[in-house]
């Protein structure tokens, strides 16, 4: 995983994106920007950004019709732009689940400096969740859900945990026994295939083909959660 915090810029002015975009960069973000509001939850999804910079005014779907999907899926967050600096569309994008409402035109600096408030807020409320997120997979250990595609998943406990902790070390390799003395504990008095049966299940359930993870089994050795 990158790491970089990345952020997803949606806006149909390619000059006030190619200006967010060298801002950002310059402060070590990693930047992404999308013209349109259709193609921006297909973005959205296979990029799994930190945090999402959302217009309004957008051709296909607009920035309300995008917080609403996003908020559907995600709770990461997003700050509006837009021309319009009624209270009624400040109060309707926080109401949506926006987290900050910026009004055109607006200094980049002050961009910059809600972003870095906005994200030092969102990590301190969820210090305590356990939630990892890759490219179209987000395994929340805190209240056991599974999204997969943008889709709810149902896994047993023990799947999901076995999941997240392969997922916590990306790339990294573990014996069978390994994994039973993380994921089940010291009495848990199985043998080995019990994690083979759940890694079966795990691959059956996922299906990561064109994913750039995927669940990798090392010969001779265990397991690990590849990220490519």
């Amino acid at each position: 995983m990158n790491s970089k915090t990345r952020v997803l810029v949606i806006d149909d002015d390619v000059n006030i994106c190619e200006l967010i975009r060298l801002y950002m960069e310059k402060e070590g973000f990693e930047v992404v920007t999308v013209y349109n509001g259709n193609k921006a939850l297909e973005v959205f999804r296979s990029m799994a950004p930190n945090i999402v910079i959302l217009d309004i005014m957008l051709p296909g779907a607009d920035g309300w019709q995008v917080c609403r999907e996003i908020r559907k899926i995600s709770n990461i967050p997003v700050i509006m732009l837009s021309a319009k600096g009624e209270t009624f569309d400040k109060v309707l994008g926080l109401e949506l689940g926006a987290d900050d409402y910026l009004v055109k035109p607006f200094e980049p600096k002050e961009l910059v400096a809600r972003v870095k408030a906005v994200l030092r807020r969102y990590e301190h409320k969820d210090s305590d969740v356990q939630e990892i997120v890759y490219p179209n997979l987000i395994i929340n250990k805190t209240n056991y859900t599974l999204k997969v595609n943008g889709k709810d998943m149902e896994f047993p406990p023990k799947e999901l945990e076995l999941l997240y902790f392969l997922a916590s070390n990306p790339n990294k390799v573990f014996t069978r026994e390994q994994l039973l003395e993380q994921v089940w504990g010291f009495d848990f008095y199985g043998d080995s295939r019990t994690v083979d049966v759940h890694i079966k299940r795990l691959r059956e359930k996922l299906d990561s083909e064109g994913q750039n993870w995927q669940l990798k089994t090392v010969w001779g050795v265990g397991y690990k959660f590849e990220v490519k």
